[in-house]
């Protein structure tokens, strides 16, 4: 692990990531609109899981607590399904939460939904790493992404992470001015 590149976990979250046939394409419109944001070097260290509120919790304490990952973002299990557990295991290994993000998320994505009010999306912190939980469909994580990825950067510079420059012409990170 080097302690330069930036080491971010990827969770796409399913019933389906059982079944034999499955096609993650959650996680790749993760990792595809990080590339389009981040100029810093970066590395995604995917996890594929079903929901099941144990193994999403193993999994979230994994990526941060053994691969060093400054910023974790899983996608599904937000919705209010029975078996839609994903904010309720990121809550009980978080140590403090950060509910903006699920209000931002949720405001952004009334602006083309009307269900979004069923949208559970929160976010947290563990050790020095933010954890956000998106929506499951690609389009809704670009426009939950758009929303609050402006202060994901200064949230893990106070955190005292890697410093995560972005391209600005895509997105402005906002840093207070020393």
């Amino acid at each position: 692990m080097s302690d330069d590149i930036a080491r971010i976990g990827i969770v796409t979250v399913s019933d389906r990531a059982s079944r034999g046939q499955y096609e993650d394409v959650s996680g790749p419109a993760i990792e595809a609109t990080l590339k389009d944001y981040l100029t810093s070097s970066w590395q995604p260290v995917y996890r594929v899981i079903e929901d099941e509120q144990s193994l999403i919790e193993q999994t979230i304490k994994d990526l941060v607590d053994k691969e060093g990952c400054c910023l974790v973002v899983t996608t599904g299990g937000t919705g209010p399904a029975k078996r839609d557990v994903t904010p309720e295991a990121t809550e009980a290994v978080c140590d403090r939460m950060m509910p903006g993000f699920g209000e931002l998320m949720r405001q952004e994505s009334l602006k083309y939904v009307p269900t979004a009010i069923l949208s559970r999306q929160t976010a947290g912190l563990r050790g020095s790493s933010l954890i956000i939980n998106l929506p499951g469909k690609p389009k809704a994580i670009r426009q939950c992404l758009d929303a609050v990825f402006p202060a994901v950067p200064y949230c893990i510079d106070l955190m005292e992470g890697l410093y995560l420059e972005c391209n600005e012409t895509v997105i402005k990170p906002f840093r207070p001015k020393k």
